[in-house]
């Protein structure tokens, strides 16, 4: 029920993006800066959704290892993918100290899994474990797929707000025309709306990730566990946010930048006290494995 619930969500918030972009083309009746504008997104989206395991890996300077230098890494992935009768993802090792993890690929025949060397130096084996099952699922929710298509339709009404401000259209006359208070309102309030429909996705994707690999590994604990000790690490030593990192912190198990204030509201990541609850409450309530597509 809660995989089912996730999946509604999900798809409710990208059928609310969608007819905001369709509300905003409507309104502004320029079905050619429209077309423009969706066709630069999904060319700009495309590219980041094949490559996107490319760019999220060079981003955080990770190196392939092998299962000599981690044995124990490769032990806990394979016996994850083997209970989840996917096949073995690529591992990689960041040099960054910061405690954090991701996933990426399209799907699981071109995944990848990196974790820093700051999260193996604080978590024991148990707490590596439960971040790794959460890795995966989001490999197994299509997670790359949704997180895309947001960014994509997203990024459609963002561009098309930025050509209208160079490119007005409307009607012929003054008496069809928009009226330029709500048009300046347009091109601000809604490129600020997809992007908290987009946040909003990605924090539900991030919920399901939780329960997801709480299922595979059975130990919902020691991901709460894991997490706890990786949101301080977070905290403690903050990444800095330049361009590529910005562009990829949306995978990564917790915000790698300063939370706190108003960048808590544009975070991709939902509160660390919540999930941990939500956690705590899954202990004990074992159940099968569903994941999102």
């Amino acid at each position: 029920m809660h995989s089912h619930r996730n999946g509604l969500k999900t798809a409710a918030l990208l059928g609310l993006l969608t007819a905001l972009i369709l509300g905003v083309g409507y309104w502004f009746g320029g079905s050619a800066g429209l077309i423009i504008a969706v066709l630069i997104s999904l060319v700009m989206n495309g590219v980041t959704y094949f490559f996107s395991d490319k760019l999220a890996l060079r981003s955080m300077r990770a190196q392939p290892v092998s299962e000599a230098e981690f044995p124990a890494l490769y032990q806990m992935v394979r016996e994850l993918a083997t209970a989840a009768n996917q096949p073995m993802p690529r591992l990689y090792v960041s040099p960054t100290m910061q405690p954090n993890a991701f996933a990426t690929g399209r799907n699981p025949a071109n995944a990848a899994v990196c974790v820093t060397q700051g999260i193996t130096r604080i978590l024991d084996y148990r707490e590596l474990r439960g971040v790794i099952g959460h890795e995966l699922s989001h490999v197994y929710n299509r997670d790359i797929l949704i997180s895309s298509v947001a960014a994509g339709l997203a990024g459609i009404i963002t561009a098309l707000a930025q050509l209208m401000w160079f490119i007005p259209l409307g009607g012929g006359d003054d008496e069809d025309s928009p009226n330029p208070a709500v048009l300046l309102a347009m091109l601000i309030l809604g490129p600020i709306a997809a992007t908290i429909i987009q946040l909003a996705i990605s924090r539900s994707r991030e919920y399901q990730a939780d329960a997801s690999g709480a299922a595979l590994t059975r130990d919902p604990m020691a991901l709460a566990s894991a997490l706890r000790k990786i949101h301080m690490g977070t905290q403690q030593l903050p990444l800095p946010a330049d361009r590529q990192l910005t562009s990829t912190a949306h995978l990564m198990i917790d915000n790698p930048f300063r939370g706190g204030g108003l960048s808590a509201l544009f975070s991709t990541h939902p509160p660390m006290e919540e999930r941990v609850r939500r956690l705590e409450a899954l202990a004990g309530n074992s159940g099968p494995i569903q994941y999102m597509h």
